[in-house]
């Protein structure tokens, strides 16, 4: 059923908007409110799926309810019922945030075409809003142990902050989760996410990758591009494999930093952004400062703030944990029930040597969950758990 609000002071038009909308359509359930004060304490303590509110009102009018309502349920689509001499007020109110408006007497095709349009678009506005979380669970950080609850502490503290980040751990530990908690808890979590992934990108090209290029700055540059710092203008960008940076690209990354410019590849035009940096590297970093591999000055710009992810060799109780996780979700994709894994088939995996981390126990998993019995054992894990 879609629920309706009607505020609306006039008796009559109250019943013939509700004679209109519950005979057209079984599933409309439309509630009423006499008038403005009455309309938001009813948003306040019920759900509705629309508001229909008249503009001219006592002791509130329109346009303070929809003020109100956008305050206190902004993804409710409000639709304004306008007097003949209200027709500018009722245009001014969208400005405000209403969907639509319709005049009095309402014409019947136009009042039903508009609420169908609302109602499809708080729909659409409710799927986004669980899209929305069910990426953010995708990054979820799963883990009770010492070293992840540090971690959990020190991104609290960070990600309100614009401080540039170096995250530093062996492959497969999970440090891609922790840049996008940083991203998504910070002040920048409406803005993109853009990731770039040094080490697959070859060093001929990491330079027009990051900072774009103009058309004719080499041979296959048939037109101008964007570099990631562009796109990620306003947000933040993460640097993954840091430590597979050509030396001239780490360069140009330190006057970016410095700057809070860049240059596109062929041009001399700088272009301002405002973009904050995580990065993440497998090596180290100090090695290969010492090597003259990566350039001690990005260094220290990149590492304002230190986040080491411990392997899971350090985290083994988080090991079930991990497992129940990944058994939900693996099950889910493969359209199964859910698997449960036996005592001794967790203490089992609990003493693997997981060289590959997380990485390497979720492919554990699924094929245990897609090889194994209806209850993973201890026998299912000798025989399908092999990692090699």
């Amino acid at each position: 059923m879609a629920r309706i609000l009607l505020i609306e002071d006039e008796a009559a038009i109250r019943r013939v908007l509700v004679k209109i909308l519950t005979e057209e359509n079984d599933n409309y359930e439309v509630e009423e409110a006499v008038d403005g004060l009455e309309g938001i304490e009813k948003i306040k303590d019920e759900d509705f799926d629309l508001v229909l509110c008249d503009i001219k009102m006592p002791k509130m009018d329109g346009v303070e309810v929809l003020e109100a309502i956008m305050k206190i349920k902004p993804e409710i689509p409000v639709v304004m019922i306008s007097g003949h001499g209200d027709l500018e007020t009722a245009v001014n109110t969208m400005k405000v945030g209403a969907f639509d408006y319709i005049a009095k007497p309402p014409d019947l095709n136009r009042l039903l075409n508009t609420v169908r349009n609302a109602l499809d678009r708080k729909e659409l506005v409710v799927e986004n809003t669980r899209l929305k979380k069910k990426v953010s669970k995708n990054f979820e950080m799963v883990g009770e142990s010492e070293g992840i609850q540090r971690i959990k502490e020190l991104i609290e503290k960070v990600a309100p902050t614009d401080a540039r980040v170096l995250i530093t751990g062996q492959n497969g530990t999970g440090k891609e989760l922790v840049a996008h908690w940083i991203h998504q808890k910070s002040d920048r979590s409406k803005g993109p996410m853009v990731e770039v992934n040094c080490a697959a990108i070859p060093s001929e090209l990491i330079e027009s990758e990051l900072f774009g290029h103009v058309k004719g700055a080499f041979t296959s540059a048939n037109k101008d591009r964007a570099g990631k710092f562009e796109v990620a203008n306003g947000g933040t960008i993460f640097l993954d494999e840091i430590g597979d940076m050509s030396l001239s690209a780490q360069a140009k990354v330190l006057r970016a930093l410095q700057e809070n410019k860049i240059s596109r590849v062929g041009s001399g035009k700088d272009i301002k952004v405002d973009v904050r940096v995580v990065a993440a590297t497998n090596k180290d970093l100090k090695k290969e400062i010492e090597d003259k591999k990566f350039r001690e000055d990005l260094y220290h710009r990149l590492a304002v703030i230190l986040i080491e992810v411990p392997s899971l060799n350090e985290r083994r109780e988080d090991v079930p944990l991990l497992i129940d996780y990944f058994s939900e979700k693996i099950s889910a994709e493969h359209g199964s029930g859910k698997k449960e894994f036996t005592e001794d088939a967790l203490n089992t995996l609990k003493d693997y040597d997981w060289r590959g981390n997380i990485r390497e126990l979720r492919n554990v998993v699924e094929r245990l969950i897609i090889l194994g019995g209806d209850k993973i054992t201890e026998e299912d894990v000798k025989l399908f758990g092999s990692k090699f």
